[in-house]
């Protein structure tokens, strides 16, 4: 078969089959042009944000600060699984190889885990901001902000290298079919030979960590920022109050309902067409609505942006 090789009376798959959206043929073409789109835009905006937030003294400030960096982990995300899915869909070839694989479980998986963390500090960030604005400065100073960045991007690519090291040091004999457009744990996991024990339990501290603790944290920023924007007296304080973090809430519904539908849930009940499902929304419509909600109804972002491009200002 191929993808498969003989070694010491045992097949060794050295590549595997995205199953993608082969199921479908029919909507081959639609897809193409549909997720071209999506990833143009993704990129594009994001992009953008970061050379708006650069560029504009202004937007130097921990908001932006970590907009920048969210939009950086959207990047990632939408590099590291569109390409190959576009490519799969223009040349119908859905093969990918064993390293090229791990290599896309790497990045992906960083960038998602990261994504969830800054998630929860950009939380902290509104939290400061509406409930303890007169210590703002002291308490989000330029050092703290820095070290919370630095600190998202290495415990998420400890947490992938573990994830993928364990991935790569499993068995696959066959079948090697991926049912996903990208290399995911939970199907992966399914085509495994070997044990995949200490896997499933380091998947479970992850989502533990990742799913429910950051959500749970989120929660708890949003109640206090909540209850201390009821406390407001004026209805126009209160509009500007929730104005500040209404964008973040959105960003944080969506996310978290695609990751929890995709991964919090045992490997035995994985479902390949939720899956995918949830992986279109995290990897490409996330992506693709972050700098859209983020910087629609930002008056500050918009004047930065017609200061850097001045057709933008008509």
């Amino acid at each position: 078969m191929p993808g498969q090789v003989e070694k010491t009376n045992q097949t060794v798959v050295t590549e595997f089959v995205l199953q993608g959206f082969s199921e479908h043929p029919q909507l081959r073409l639609p897809l193409l042009g549909c997720l071209l789109f999506l990833y143009t835009m993704a990129f594009v905006g994001n992009t953008l944000i970061i050379t708006v937030i650069t560029c504009s003294s202004v937007l130097h400030s921990p908001m932006y600060f970590f907009l920048f960096n969210l939009a950086m982990m959207d990047i990632i995300c939408t590099s590291s699984v569109l390409p190959k899915v576009l490519a799969s869909l223009a040349l119908e070839d859905n093969t990918i190889s064993f390293q090229g694989c791990m290599t896309q479980l790497f990045f992906l998986a960083w960038s998602a885990s990261a994504e969830l963390l800054l998630l929860t500090v950009m939380a902290y960030d509104r939290y400061v901001a509406i409930c303890r604005p007169l210590h703002y400065g002291t308490l989000m100073s330029l050092r703290l902000c820095l070290a919370l960045a630095v600190a998202v991007w290495v415990i998420c690519a400890v947490n992938s290298s573990v994830h993928t090291g364990l991935m790569a040091q499993l068995s696959f004999c066959g079948p090697n079919v991926v049912t996903h457009f990208f290399c995911e744990i939970p199907p992966l996991l399914l085509l495994s030979c070997s044990s995949t024990y200490v896997n499933s339990i380091m998947t479970v501290l992850s989502d533990a960590f990742y799913g429910c603790i950051n959500f749970l944290l989120t929660l708890v920023s949003y109640g206090f920022i909540i209850a201390s924007i009821l406390r407001i007296r004026s209805a126009e304080g209160k509009r500007r109050a929730f104005s500040t973090c209404s964008s973040h809430l959105i960003v944080v519904s969506v996310y978290y309902s695609a990751v929890f539908c995709a991964y919090i849930s045992p490997a035995s009940s994985y479902s390949p067409e939720r899956s995918k499902l949830a992986g279109v929304l995290y990897t490409t419509m996330s992506p693709t609505l972050n700098p859209l909600i983020y910087t629609l109804r930002n008056k500050e972002f918009k004047t930065a942006l017609g200061k850097l491009l001045p057709f933008y200002r008509h």
